[in-house]
């Protein structure tokens, strides 16, 4: 039964009768009533005391002073049909009888709570216990349906949800047993403004089915309608049907998909689902009630131990948190990642992750420095075998030597065992870790050496670069600015030196031409010798950018395999924090 406003009022549970100009209804039971707690179209339903048992009811009787023996048929009539409905979501008649008036009435038991209408207008409760109403209330329609009664008036003001879980379908007045032909007619018509008028529908257009909006007979379907049109709005917390004009769209039929119509809203596609079946307007292609209610039951199960999930994820990311706050950066990742696992949704793990992946300043874990340094060990390994063949082609000058005018043979030999000492430290490498300043020291050999074949400025600060080249990318060498300097400088100014002391022969020097070098190890003679000094330098120099090329296609490859790793990764995050 609607109240005076349109919905079904709040009884709080401690209301005491007032007692109203009629003190009595006197029957087999004299109840003492109190005040009316709802109001309909053909009747009203008053808070009443029954004295007899101790307990307060609810009794509903007709309005107006001589209602028509069908108004009284149908009042009759809903009393008995909600009689044999026993089911824990619909009120129990306690008694059915006349006043001394000669009016009829019936007592039911005294429900207390909100209904299903006020609560969505308030938009404060938890969809997921207005899901779990929305269950029972299918329950109960199905069991009416299985003793062929429509209720054809299901609708928000007409749920009730009580104060300690209970749920109850109210107002029976428009219901109809399937079996009837004969129905009365001037039927209550509720509008969604709560406006209660006479008319020849029944229902509340924006709830009623499209069959039943049109004066057809109907069935269970449009009891499945309403359920329908009552999810829907308790997802999107909009009206299927606007309030003005919504016979009209019922007819012509609207978008039933809550996901469509409120794309803003997180609404979970099973339900989205449900509802769109529930609202179709062909009444064959709707589920039963029961269907209904095994649907939203499958999804709260579901929601159930999402939300068990969410909960673990939140404690799991205040965990990591604290984790990180004390320098575990293990524990820290480990518990953000089994966040993201129990709820892959959530932004606060996903936010996390990226915080502890991308913080530069927390210190190298131990075991990670480990692994860097093995990594780093492996690379410098590869490094040194693609190093090995260029050192052993400046051999390539033996095969050469009848057809030269060598010089200085004691200065050859010592070149060439300068190169063999270069080629055996890298060999060395590529089979164990070789202290750094030996390294340097064998290569500044071979390039001080080398100033001797050619002088200190042909063919020897090609070798120099070849070698910093290799040297720059040693992991020792990195952190060690200086001692590539001090290398470099070494290289470029021990000969120097060695020459101005007398050690070394002369190289090089300056006449009215400019800057003459030569070198001690080779005498100037046929054309056939400068054709080799400049093939050597030619060759070198394409050593020198093969070498340059595999260190810079290594660099590429390494960003390439981080740019797919960091793809990877954000395919793993929300699509939020992904982009």
């Amino acid at each position: 039964m609607s109240g005076t406003d349109g919905t079904d009022p709040t009884l709080p549970s401690n209301t005491e009768p007032q007692v109203p100009d009629r003190p009595s209804v006197r029957g087999e039971t004299t109840y003492q009533l109190g005040q009316v707690i709802g109001r309909g179209g053909m009747g009203e339903v008053l808070l009443a005391h029954d004295p007899v048992i101790g307990r307060d009811v609810a009794l509903k009787r007709l309005r107006g002073g001589a209602p028509s023996q069908e108004l009284v048929d149908r009042f009759l009539r809903e009393a008995k049909i909600q009689a044999r409905l026993d089911h824990p979501a619909i009120a129990p008649v306690h008694d059915l009888g006349h006043d001394s008036d000669g009016q009829p009435y019936f007592t039911m038991k005294r429900v207390a709570g909100t209904t299903l209408a006020a609560l969505l207008d308030a938009g404060t409760e938890k969809q997921q216990r207005l899901l779990r109403a929305l269950v029972d209330v299918a329950h109960a329609v199905e069991l009416a349906h299985s003793r062929r009664v429509v209720h054809r008036d299901l609708k928000p003001s007409n749920i009730m949800l009580g104060d300690y879980g209970e749920v109850y379908v109210l107002d029976w007045g428009v219901a109809r047993v399937l079996a009837d032909t004969d129905e009365p007619s001037g039927p209550d018509v509720q509008s969604l403004d709560g406006e209660t008028k006479v008319g020849s529908l029944l229902g509340t257009p924006g709830y009623m089915a499209p069959e039943q909006a049109r004066g057809e007979a109907v069935t269970p379907a449009a009891d499945v309608y309403a359920l329908g049109a009552m999810l829907f709005e308790i997802l999107t917390g909009e009206t299927l049907h606007p309030r003005q004009g919504a016979l009209g769209t019922t007819l012509e039929g609207v978008d039933p998909s809550p996901r469509s119509r409120t794309p803003a809203r997180n609404i979970a596609p099973e339900l989205d689902a449900v509802c769109v079946r529930a609202l179709a307007m062909d009444a064959h292609e709707r589920p039963s009630s029961r269907a209904f209610a095994t649907a939203v039951q499958a999804y709260l199960d579901g929601d159930r131990d999402l939300e068990r999930r969410r909960v673990l994820a939140s404690e799991l990311v205040a965990e990591s948190r604290a984790a990180s706050a004390a320098g575990d950066q293990a524990g820290a990742l480990n518990a953000a990642g089994r966040a993201a696992v129990f709820d892959p949704g959530s932004t606060d793990a996903g936010k996390l992750i990226v915080e502890l992946i991308i913080d530069t300043k927390q210190p190298v874990p131990p075991e990670l420095q480990k692994a860097i340094a093995a990594d780093e060990a492996r690379a410098v390994q590869v490094r040194s075998r693609r190093a090995v063949l260029p050192y052993l082609s400046l051999f390539t000058i033996l095969p050469l030597l009848p057809f030269l005018h060598v010089r200085s043979w004691s200065a050859l030999i010592a070149a060439n065992i300068a190169i063999a000492c270069g080629v055996f430290i890298v060999w060395l490498n590529t089979r164990r870790p070789v202290p750094y300043g030996l390294t340097l020291l064998v290569h500044m050999f071979v390039a001080v050496m080398f100033t001797r074949l050619t002088g200190p400025f042909i063919i020897a600060p090609t070798l120099i670069c070849a070698i910093l080249l290799s040297a720059s990318t040693l992991p020792g060498l990195m952190e060690r600015w200086w001692a590539i300097v001090v290398w470099t400088l070494a290289c470029a100014t021990v000969p120097l030196l060695l020459e101005w002391v007398g050690v070394f022969a002369p190289t090089w020097h300056m006449d009215g031409t400019g800057l003459v070098s030569y070198g001690t190890v080779f005498t100037a003679g046929e054309s056939f010798d400068a054709a080799v000094l400049i093939a050597g330098n030619i060759c070198g120099l394409i050593v020198v950018g093969l070498f340059a090329r595999t260190i810079g296609r290594d660099r590429r490859d390494a960003q390439r395999q981080i740019q797919l790793q960091l793809w990877r990764f954000q395919q793993l995050l929300p699509r939020q924090l992904s982009a």
